[in-house]
Formats: structure tokens, sequence, C-alpha cells
């Protein structure tokens, strides 16, 4: 093929790689992400730990550092820390090492995605389930599931309920300072299999289904208020299902009350941490494509 011949080929080829390196290098469908929450999100132990904040046991291979890089988020701030509560969003916390500004200081007009949990501590989810702990089987010792259930009255059940109108008071906080924002409420996951796995894990069968059960009772706290007011509910219960603290070591995305990796007992662990993260990718992508 003569020079002539093979110039316009040339060309056509030059102009379809331009076009497809153009769709590839597209800006970023969100471009000032701010997390906020818990320790359930923060991941406390987990290196490499945030060094300028270090009071907060804030990882910087968290899910919320996982899902930031995974979208191409030109700016992201995150504030979560741990043993935060719901009152820390506006009010501010105090943590070990001293005060921390409020979590809605991060929020900006501009910001475009907000990751929001919060919850676990409000309602006493951790201590709830260092009072389950039996080191001895059935039936030495006493269910926590049949103390807090006592006289008829679920106590835990009751907190949970308790929590939504402080919940959508948050995600109302949050529309407030970030009216065009898109909220991802991301609650809970599957910490524990039905019935236990008593004694890798010391707690009786009866009471790791009855903390399990009130884990995916605030879930549906979440969604509910997350429907009511405008953002969106990412349920981890279903992906992380197989990868609690029962599993193969080398499966598990939580730890247990004994843990197995550098993390906080009874929270997501580094595995876990790029597990959750790149699940809410996949599921922020299809919602937007």
């Amino acid at each position: 093929m003569t020079m002539r011949r093979l110039l316009p080929v040339l060309l056509a080829a030059l102009s379809i790689t331009a076009v497809t390196t153009g769709a590839a290098s597209a800006a970023p469908r969100f471009t000032e992400y701010v997390a906020l929450g818990d320790s359930a999100a923060a991941g406390p132990l987990i290196p490499n730990q945030d060094v300028l904040h270090l009071g907060c046991l804030r990882s910087t291979r968290n899910w919320p550092s996982v899902l930031a890089e995974s979208l191409g988020a030109a700016t992201f701030r995150d504030v979560t820390c741990s043993g935060a509560v719901a009152d820390d969003m506006e009010g501010g916390q105090t943590t070990f090492l001293g005060p921390v500004p409020p979590q809605f200081d991060a929020l900006t007009p501009t910001t475009d995605l907000v990751s929001l949990t919060i919850g676990g501590n409000d309602i006493g989810l951790v201590g709830a389930a260092l009072g389950c702990v039996n080191l001895l089987p059935e039936p030495i010792g006493v269910s926590c599931e049949a103390r807090l259930t006592a006289g008829g009255v679920d106590q835990l059940a009751a907190k949970i309920d308790a929590f939504g109108p402080e919940f959508a008071a948050v995600l109302d906080g949050i529309h407030a300072r970030s009216p065009h924002a898109k909220i991802v409420v991301v609650g809970y996951g599957t910490y524990i299999r039905p019935g236990g796995c008593y004694p890798v894990q010391p707690l009786w069968g009866r009471d790791s289904d009855y903390l399990q059960a009130s884990i995916e009772r605030l879930n549906g706290v979440f969604a509910t208020e997350a429907a009511r007011h405008g953002a969106t509910f990412l349920d981890i219960v279903p992906p992380s299902a197989g990868h609690d603290v029962c599993a193969p070591i080398p499966q598990r995305w939580f730890e247990g009350l004994v843990p197995t990796t550098v993390a906080a007992p009874l929270h997501p662990n580094q595995r876990g941490m790029a597990g959750i993260g790149a699940y809410l990718a996949d599921a922020l992508s299809d919602s937007v494509s």
C-alpha cells in the first residue's frame, strides 16, 4: 500500500484512539466525596492509621478510602472516627487524644457524594455483644438473649427503634449542608452466621442469632429512614455472608473476639474493608450508569 493510500487509514486509527482515550479518561461521576461515620467505617488498628488524627483510629485503607479510589473522586475527605455517635456529627467528639471537630464541618455546598455509617455506638451494639460472651457451653452461664428480652421487652430492639428519628435528623443535617449530594447509607454486615460457631467464637447459638438479628433490625431502620429522607441504603449483609467471624481465617471480613489480623475485635479487617469498598463501588457505578 502506498503512503498516499495508507494516510487515511492512519488518520482514522488515530481518531479512534483519541475517542477511546477520551472515554477512558472521562471525568469522575463524583468529584467531592465526604465519608462520615463510626469505627465500622474508620477501621481502627488496620494499617496504616491516619497519623494526623490518631485519636479517631482511622485507617487510610478503610472502605471509604477504597471507594474513593475506585470512583476516582477528585476530592476526598474522610472524617470517620471510632467511637462516634449521631450527636458527634454536629456537636464534635472527644477522643482519647482530645477533641475532634464535628464531622459535619467536612460538608460543603459542592459535596456531591456522602457516605454514612452511624448508630452502632448509639445503641451500644459492641457492649451488647461483649455481654453475650459465654466461655462455657449451655446451660453453664446466662443467655444474653434471655437477659435482654426478660419480661417480654427486647431492650436492644427498643433502643434500635428509638434511634430512627435521631438518624433521620442526621440525614436532614447532611441535606442542609450539601443539598446536591448523593447520600449513601452503609449498614452493618454479616458478623456471625446462623447458629454461631461455638466454641470458635464463645457465643451460644441463640445469642449469636439474637445479635445478628439486632444488627439487621438496625439496618432496617437505616433503610426506612433513607427512603424517607432522600438517601440510598446499601446493604452489606448479602455480600459479607460467608465472611463472618466463623469463616476460615483467610475468608473473614470481620474479626472475632480474638483478632487474627491487625484490626479491632468485632470490626472489619483489611480484607473486609477491601471487599466492602469494592461492593459499594460496583453498586454506585450501577446506580449512576
